[in-house]
């Protein structure tokens, strides 16, 4: 197609006298909407025709029972299927495959790219997925991340400022806040308190952490991989583990605590 017309539009009637000169058969259809061949000129008509084709895709969502809050606030970038009772809430963005199943609720302003997730999983706002698997019966966000390789098992439930990237995470296991998850794998009914990191990276190569059923990780640990901790073992608050954890077992590894009496704060020097 050109443009060389007294208003430097491209039209798509052209596309017949092309066809014709190539030997090409031309057949008729009726498009279901006019705005499916009006033609782009601009940025704008360009955003119009976008903001047309995602209130299309909106209206057939709800003709299959999907809940949206708002159908002019949605953007189905790929494709999106769905079960029953599904409910998603203004301002999501979808990208390449996701499937939602049956009863999933997604909170407002959420992204999530070429993820699976299971029945009765409840997402909470602000929450970014890429590349995920998500059991049923989950509990997500708000503000959580799960990057590429990340696969939750059923009622898992990671919280506000968790990220998880390439790791199994089990059955009922919970990262509730500020924590960071990666190249690990992680058993059922696990707690990660908050602050936890696994330090999967020496600054060249990644290392993996195994977390066993039934551990305890107290607040604001690190886990130098690699680094195994043992079934049913507590890792007391601010324990930095750089060797494996016994299983059933306390482990602490911490400053021993000191308090200085009299011990005065330094002055501000006048100037």
């Amino acid at each position: 197609l050109k443009n060389d017309n007294a208003q430097g539009e491209y039209y798509l009637t052209d596309i017949v006298a092309l066809a014709v000169a190539e030997g090409l058969p031309v057949r008729t259809a009726q498009p279901e909407g006019e705005w499916e061949v009006l033609g782009v000129n601009s940025k704008v008509q360009l955003a119009e025709l976008e903001r047309q084709h995602q209130r299309n895709i909106a209206d057939q969502l709800l003709v299959a029972g999907v809940r949206l809050a708002d159908p002019a606030r949605l953007d189905i970038r790929g494709e999106l299927t769905h079960g029953r009772d599904v409910s998603i809430d203004v301002g999501c963005v979808f990208e390449g495959r996701v499937d939602l199943a049956d009863a999933v609720e997604v909170g407002p302003y959420c992204v999530l790219k070429n993820v699976k997730v299971g029945a009765g999983t409840r997402i909470a706002a602000f929450c970014h997925f890429e590349d995920a698997v998500i059991g049923p019966d989950g509990v997500l966000g708000p503000y959580a991340r799960l990057r590429p390789g990340t696969e939750l098992g059923p009622e898992v439930h990671i919280g506000n400022f968790v990220e998880v990237k390439k790791s199994v995470i089990g059955a009922q296991s919970k990262a509730n806040h500020l924590a960071y998850i990666g190249d690990a794998e992680i058993g059922q009914r696990v707690n990660v308190g908050a602050g936890t990191i696994t330090c999967n990276y020496d600054g060249a190569n990644k290392f993996k952490t195994i977390i066993e059923d039934d551990v305890f990780i107290g607040s604001d640990t690190q886990l130098v991989a690699p680094v195994t901790v043992g079934r049913g073992a507590t890792l007391g608050a601010g324990t930095t583990l750089t060797k494996d954890a016994p299983p059933d077992a306390l482990t602490v590894s911490r400053a021993k605590q000191v308090t200085l009496a009299g011990w005065q704060r330094p002055q501000k020097v006048k100037k």
